[in-house]
């Protein structure tokens, strides 16, 4: 079984490199930024031109792409050489409606599609321990696990297309939350003389622990923001959150007010920083 992987970002390229390392067959790679795709080559990909001829050639084809125009991009792209022997898997955090919308476009074609949106952040991807929510048919999800399981460890399926995504948007917004309590609770504890690493221990030793500070503490402390997850990204995904909602008819104010942090840490030019970057919007009093 060949696989074709389009999208070789912060994730994508150690997602497909795991791919390449673990997979018996060949494995394809296309990405718009040239050095990248020369990159996984040179790690024993095949690459491509284009996403066409991957799509050609690829019996599964996995997308890990920014935002929902993207992945609307890549498929309305390679409609055209999907069938019955193609199988699609788009792993992109966008607007479960959207894919929704994607998946019954590829279907048309006779191509299966499901969406497998993943998370935990960069460190993770190199593992190969992300953990994928998957969206799709039930014989889909059977079959495609073990490609799934090449690049994550906990693999659930949540429902029907766009379920995946629906799961993941409310993991991230829970994470935005908790993050944002963080954020909080360790400038006031700063202000008040306690440093962070001192804040970090003493949370743990109670019900406040959470992942997000025990990976995050040493970082902001350093005040070293190098990019595993990005402000822009986090951003995104807070605004699919509100949007989903207001669909929902769900007020959450707790979110509306995430939003607005993640609002000025973009005024404040802090996008391509990593996500724990918003704790100076907090710290500043912006």
């Amino acid at each position: 079984m060949k696989i074709g992987f389009i999208g070789l970002g912060i994730m994508g390229e150690s997602m497909c490199e795991n791919i390449v390392k673990k997979h018996d067959d060949t494995v394809y790679a296309f990405d718009f930024v040239e050095e990248k795709v020369k990159l996984l080559a040179s790690k024993g990909a095949v690459a491509c031109g284009d996403s066409v001829e991957l799509a050609q050639k690829a019996d599964v084809i996995i997308s890990m792409v920014p935002k929902s125009e993207h992945v609307r991009a890549v498929y309305t792209g390679i409609l055209e050489v999907l069938d019955g022997t193609k199988t699609c898997i788009d792993m992109s955090t966008i607007d479960p409606s959207v894919s929704v919308e994607i998946s019954r476009m590829v279907k048309k074609t006779g191509a299966r599609f499901i969406d497998a949106p993943v998370v935990k952040s960069k460190p993770a991807a190199i593992a190969g321990k992300l953990g994928i929510y998957v969206g799709g048919d039930q014989a889909v999800y059977e079959e495609m696990l073990p490609i799934l399981s090449y690049m994550g460890e906990n693999v659930i399926r949540m429902g029907d297309n766009g379920k995946g995504l629906v799961m993941k948007i409310c993991h991230n917004a829970l994470v935005s939350q908790i993050q944002n309590g963080v954020n909080e609770t360790l400038v006031l504890a700063g202000k008040n003389g306690i440093s962070v690493s001192t804040f970090a221990t003493a949370i743990s030793y109670g019900g406040g622990q959470n992942f997000y500070l025990d990976g995050k503490a040493a970082p902001i402390e350093k005040e070293d923001y190098t990019t595993a997850f990005s402000v822009e990204n986090m951003a995104k995904d807070v605004n699919i959150c509100m949007s989903l909602a207001k669909e929902c008819g769900l007020d959450m104010p707790g979110e509306r007010n995430v939003c607005r942090v993640y609002d000025k840490a973009l005024e404040l030019g802090y996008g391509k920083e990593d996500f724990c970057a918003t704790v100076k919007v907090v710290r500043d009093g912006r």
